[in-house]
């Protein structure tokens, strides 16, 4: 099979396609003939050395394709089946091994592109808004990278919920993508010249001078602390990533001084840590899909062999939605 390994810790040109012998799944796993595989922050982490891993490895943790054998001890999936996942390593691969207890049924009417497109990102924006802060009905939410994968499936979901989104954006064409979304406003973060003051300045303008209820930032260093100032008494930051690099270390009597604010640092593992809610969230987000009641916008495809470039246009932040190799 062709796959793409990352040949030690470095930058996109690390990564080569390469000829590997065809995987056995074991016991418990799947093998799965991948349709497409999901492009990811963390597989960019992974890659250069942030997260420490084995070199070479297989890059890649998300996809979906079609079962084309079991492992011993496999119940409730056969041959044929469509199914997707958000953690298989070694995903960025014309096959795919996959724990049976990580992998989920894709539902009739949802194509395996899509589905693709959906596990990492979309399970993230439904445990946002679902779980680490319940938006509902009145609730003034932030979101840093409105056109992004998650910000565009976070602004939907909030919405639906009753939630009044803003988002931050870079260019008028990320600001019609999240107003399409459902963003009541957007804001240009990339004209201020003192993100730190003029962002909250400006939600605050947006919201009565109260601020917001929840931010949820996936940028990281560079918009932390407009987050964090942009928020109402009690309210709280979620840093669900860090695109701009990590936030430095937060003194927690600044939350203190700001107004009893609350801060977490949540990831999707913890957030799917049991087979019902994996699947919970699984039939949420593809379901949603599947009906029409949730766009995926899938912002670039690249072939397999190209994923150097689509790392590059990750990290440049180049891409709209979800960014998908296809073997």
């Amino acid at each position: 099979m062709r796959a793409v390994q990352a040949r030690e810790a470095g930058g996109p040109e690390v990564l080569s396609s390469v000829e590997l012998p065809d995987p056995a799944p074991g016991p418990g796993q799947l093998l799965v003939r991948v349709a497409a595989a999901g492009v990811n922050f963390i597989d960019t982490y992974r890659r250069a050395g942030v997260y420490p891993m084995p070199y070479p490895h297989v890059v890649g943790v998300e996809g979906a394709g079609v079962v084309e054998a079991l492992g011993a001890g496999v119940d409730g999936f056969a041959v044929g089946d469509r199914v997707a996942w958000a953690e298989a390593p070694g995903s960025y691969a014309e096959l795919a091994l996959v724990g049976a207890a990580d992998a989920v049924a894709v539902p009739a009417g949802l194509d395996l592109t899509h589905a693709a497109a959906l596990m990492l990102q979309g399970m993230t924006a439904h445990y946002l808004v679902a779980s680490t802060f319940e938006v509902g009905p009145g609730h003034d939410v932030l979101l840093t990278a409105g056109a992004g994968g998650v910000g565009l499936l976070a602004t939907q979901l909030a919405t639906a919920r009753g939630g009044q989104v803003i988002t931050t954006v870079s260019t008028a064409e990320k600001a019609a993508l999240s107003s399409a979304a459902g963003a009541r406003h957007t804001i240009d973060y990339a004209a201020m010249s003192d993100l730190a003051t003029q962002l909250p300045a400006a939600v605050r303008e947006l919201t009565g001078g109260e601020g917001v209820h929840v931010a949820y930032d996936g940028v990281g260093r560079s918009t932390f602390a407009a987050s964090l100032a942009s928020l109402r008494r009690r309210g709280m930051l979620v840093l669900f990533g860090a695109a701009s690099g990590p936030v430095p270390p937060v003194d927690p009597q600044v939350l203190n001084r700001s107004g009893s604010l609350f801060l977490t640092r949540p990831t999707l593992g913890h957030y799917v840590a049991t087979r019902g809610e994996l699947e919970w969230r699984a039939r949420e987000v593809l379901g949603a899909a599947a009906a029409g009641d949730l766009d995926v916008r899938i912002g670039a495809t690249y072939p397999l062999a190209d994923a150097a470039d689509a790392h590059r246009a990750l990290e440049g932040r180049a891409t709209t939605g979800k960014v998908l190799l296809i073997p």
